[in-house]
């Protein structure tokens, strides 16, 4: 899976001719925000994280980072990030590309609490190179979202 399950899932909507793709490398929120025009704060960067074995995703705020703290008073456990080779094998994106969009079945997405502040947000769809601007109406409705959740607390 990469950017064409991606472009696929969003065929299925009518919205493939929305996914961006540039020449330079979008794997960091700097680089996002870089190629894409906008603010770190408005890239939706996904974490990969495992619950009781199982993955799951967590689309934030560029501009903000896990608290630990929240995420096991939230989750139950303490925050345990896939490896690489992890998030490829069991969500279906490398990391730098890793979004909520075409993954393998029974990964869980949750929505952080940071991103209800942006009109639209960033992100990644699939590659490296690549974002898809979204209202936020629209992430919960294309990411299959679990529920909202605030895990988060600012970069500083």
């Amino acid at each position: 899976m990469s950017i064409e399950a991606v472009r696929a899932y969003f065929e299925a909507f009518g919205m493939a001719d929305r996914i961006l793709e540039f020449d330079a490398s979008s794997a960091t929120v700097e680089l996002a925000a870089a190629a894409v025009g906008c603010a770190p704060c408005r890239i939706a960067k996904t974490l990969s994280f495992a619950v009781e074995g199982d993955p799951i995703l967590i689309v934030t705020a560029g501009d903000v980072k896990i608290d630990n703290p929240k995420y096991k008073a939230q989750f139950g456990t303490k925050a345990t990030m896939l490896s690489p080779e992890d998030v490829e094998a069991r969500v279906g994106h490398r990391v730098g590309g890793v979004c909520p969009f075409g993954i393998k079945a029974g990964v869980k997405v949750y929505l952080d609490a940071s991103l209800k502040r942006f009109d639209s947000v960033f992100p990644a769809a699939g590659s490296a190179n690549s974002a898809i601007e979204m209202t936020i109406e629209e992430l919960e409705k294309y990411s299959g979202f679990a529920a909202w959740v605030d895990v988060c607390k600012p970069r500083i």
